[in-house]
């Protein structure tokens, strides 16, 4: 297991963390401030959302990449199942950016149950469907796809995977090199199966997100905890996590509405290099 107390190069930051994915929230630092105070405190590399590179993202991946870090990420595909399900169209735009921004992984989020449909099943039929099509098209570009399972209370709108075991299954299912997975705590920290899926998965993951889940969390999508606020066992889940060759970047990503968005975003990154290399 590798170790963090000195050493920031493999931590990322995902922009979500300074309310950048949600309109009216953060403070509004521009891209290029937000990387050069990320390079500043040490950081590896950086995820950003969709919304922030659009029209920007060859520029913005050059100028992060002369700023020492990488773009580990982009967040996120249209959703793919459910009632807002995006178009293909929509699908391949996302998968042009990533790769013209140069991001290691371009993140699924699958989106809820199908309409008409009721449990999983079909709406898994359709969602393997969709991947099997999309995943061609990412390899044409040179992208690799992280499927990210969610916390159940998520199930029905936003997601339709809800296990890291369901979205293995999926992965064996559309069988193509390019797709993977996405860890992040929020989500899986309260599988007691997650040691024991991980020892025996065959998908590989691009993508370990930090957070922690509050023990009265107030929120369900904008109350994430900062690194050790919580109650989830983080090194255990890192761990696992590498155990099954995982060696890439731990991208923090925590929508906090109430605390973390609220603050200087200079306290924040602060704070987030601390809880990193004590508690991670």
């Amino acid at each position: 297991m590798r170790d963090f107390r000195n050493d920031t190069t493999s931590l990322a930051l995902n922009t979500a963390t300074l309310g950048h994915n949600l309109p009216g929230y953060g403070v509004g630092w521009e891209p290029e401030k937000i990387i050069d105070a990320c390079a500043d405190r040490g950081f590896g590399a950086i995820t950003f959302w969709t919304q922030e590179i659009t029209g920007r993202a060859h520029a913005l991946g050059k100028y992060t990449r002369s700023s020492g870090l990488e773009v580990c990420g982009l967040c996120r595909t249209p959703y793919l199942t459910g009632s807002e399900a995006g178009s293909d169209y929509d699908v391949r735009k996302s998968i042009e950016l990533a790769a013209e921004i140069g991001a290691e992984a371009l993140t699924i989020v699958t989106g809820g149950t199908n309409p008409q449909s009721k449990g999983l099943i079909d709406t898994h039929i359709y969602l393997i469907e969709r991947l099997q099509y999309i995943s061609q098209i990412a390899k044409e570009y040179e992208v690799k796809l992280a499927l990210e399972p969610m916390n159940p209370m998520f199930g029905g709108n936003r997601t339709c995977l809800m296990t890291v075991a369901d979205a293995n299954n999926i992965c064996e299912k559309v069988n193509s090199e390019n797709l993977g997975l996405a860890i992040d705590i929020y989500h899986v920290w309260w599988d007691t199966t997650l040691e024991y899926t991980l020892q025996n998965m065959s998908t590989k993951i691009f993508g370990y997100h930090l957070n922690d889940w509050l023990e009265n969390t107030t929120d369900m999508l904008l109350d994430r905890g900062m690194m050790g606020d919580g109650v989830a066992d983080l090194k255990s889940i890192r761990r696992s996590v590498e155990n099954t060759g995982y060696n890439g970047y731990c991208e923090v990503e925590i929508f906090s509405a109430n605390k973390w968005w609220r603050e200087n975003p200079g306290i924040v990154l602060d704070t987030i290099v601390q809880r990193y290399r004590n508690y991670c």
